[in-house]
């Protein structure tokens, strides 16, 4: 099966089956029914995309109940570091990252279930990221943490001075002040 375990419930590395030869290749990015096949029953509503020049780094975003979105990153282009940050109170990952490279090259995908924060730093000259949502944007529902927590000690792979970070990014509050309303 494509999918593998990451120690982190419900979050989801996909692998998929890539068929190469002498013209290229071709791949399912998607396919609903393998993914229910190996238990991930997730309707899709809205894809993301975004282009990001190198030292990018975006997050960590993500919104509260009951506009929780589940997401399905790939990369189109270039490379990213993805984050993941379980956020589910009594998780036994609560405030833990997963990390893991993804990019045009490698195809892998990662799930990330509602009650993870999500971001990603652009290690490439530019990248493309395009996302699947289970749940329509809300503004109102919208949260963040600080990327640059020290509870979270996250290693972005981007040079301090190199970091191009939004402002809005730049004011989000620590995990310990995060607002959340998950629960594992």
């Amino acid at each position: 099966m494509p999918f593998i375990e990451t120690g982190f419930s419900g979050l989801l590395i996909y692998e998929p089956l890539v068929h190469e030869d002498s013209r290229g290749y071709f791949f399912e990015a998607y396919n609903k029914k393998d993914f229910e096949q190996a238990g991930v029953s997730i309707d899709f509503i809205q894809d993301n995309q975004s282009s990001s020049q190198y030292g990018v780094v975006r997050g960590l975003h993500y919104q509260l109940n009951p506009f929780a979105q589940t997401k399905l990153i790939r990369v189109l282009s270039g490379t990213i570091l993805d984050v993941a940050v379980d956020i589910r109170k009594k998780s036994p990952t609560f405030g833990k990252s997963f990390v893991l490279e993804l990019s045009a090259e490698n195809k892998k995908q990662l799930l990330i279930p509602k009650g993870f924060a999500h971001g990603f730093s652009v290690l490439s000259q530019r990248a493309e990221v395009i996302y699947k949502c289970d749940q329509f944007y809300n503004k109102d529902a919208e949260q963040g943490i600080c990327l640059n927590d020290v509870q979270l000690n996250i290693d972005w792979k981007i040079p301090d001075d190199k970091m191009i970070v939004s402002e809005k990014d730049k004011s989000l509050p620590s995990l310990e002040n995060c607002q959340s309303n998950f629960i594992f």
